[in-house]
């Protein structure tokens, strides 16, 4: 359904084409044995200009379990792009090695840009502040499976909302199921962009901003949280004055509903005490999981994997 394809941004999908991606997913989450070796002789190239732990990992541990190979580099000082390479000849060059290409780069824009120069098709891993649409797969996924359904909720985006591309590529993907109510906490420096709130004021999507967390916790189905970025602030003193502006512990669990989840994207600090690690609906390293299954059945669908054959 998606081979060849590119994905740039969560909007490059239809509803109906995640729909099939996260049926995949769980296919492959009820039996692991489900496309093993379908990507066999395939080699994926992890591009990373910046740091990761779980979406590098977890791509690479899709493509090796699909039965690929992997080759890249996880910081831009041991590529050529260290001697003043563009990166426009960095994914030409990278193309002719690999089958498929996933990238992160803190610039806005520098996917869509490296996508078109790609001879290969290529997987956004989060560009500045702009999007990340594979996290965003891995969220929906998430929901899907622990609520039962996307649509019919009311979600809360708490923390750093104006750098946040997690946040930023959630709320534009959720704004197109039905039936969703959104809640943005935030201190008014670190607010939802504009572009975003004209978005949901166009779309008719009900939206609240807050500064506070406890008056809010008690009507979420889910809770969005999110670390306060240091990398995205050009001022360090506003970083530190602003990076413990809510913390999540026990006691603000317990205003919570009983099925209520909390999410993160991960790396966190210190925005979740570690005593929520062990409530229920703390579900974020469950979260984490669910994001190899759904790399795992994106990078299928891109390389042209018959299903049928495997499954």
């Amino acid at each position: 359904m998606l081979k060849g394809r590119s994905l740039i941004e969560p909007l490059n999908l239809s509803l109906e084409e995640m729909d099939e991606l996260f049926s995949l997913a769980e296919k492959i989450e009820a039996e692991p044995a489900c496309l093993q070796k379908s990507c066999r002789g395939k080699v994926l190239a992890t591009l990373f200009f910046e740091p990761s732990t779980r979406t590098r990992l977890s791509f690479e541990a899709a493509m090796l379990r699909l039965g690929g190979n992997c080759l890249g580099f996880a910081e831009p000082g041991s590529s050529s792009v260290s001697k003043g390479e563009s990166l426009a000849d960095t994914v030409r060059t990278v193309s002719c090695y690999a089958d498929i290409i996933v990238m992160r780069n803190p610039k806005e824009g520098a996917a869509l840009l490296a996508s078109r120069y790609a001879q290969a098709p290529l997987i956004n891993a989060g560009d500045g502040g702009h999007h990340h649409p594979t996290q965003t797969l891995t969220d929906l996924l998430t929901i899907r499976r622990l609520k039962g359904a996307i649509g019919n909720i009311k979600v809360g985006f708490c923390g750093d909302l104006r750098f946040g591309r997690t946040v930023h590529s959630l709320v534009g993907a959720l704004s197109r199921y039905a039936g969703i109510e959104m809640v943005f906490i935030s201190p008014p420096e670190l607010r939802i962009p504009e572009y975003l709130r004209g978005m949901l004021q166009k779309e008719h999507i009900p939206c609240e901003e807050t500064g506070s967390l406890e008056n809010v916790i008690g009507s979420l189905d889910v809770l969005y949280m999110t670390r306060v970025q240091q990398e995205r602030f050009f001022n360090e003193e506003d970083y530190i004055r602003l990076k413990d502006s809510y913390i999540l512990n026990g006691n603000k669990m317990e205003l919570a509903r009983k099925d209520m989840i909390v999410l993160h994207p991960l790396p966190r600090v210190n925005e979740i005490a570690l005593e929520v690690d062990d409530d229920p609906r703390a579900v974020y390293f469950k979260q984490a999981k669910y994001g190899m299954y759904v790399r795992m059945a994106l990078l299928a669908s891109i390389l042209g994997v018959n299903r049928a054959e495997y499954c």
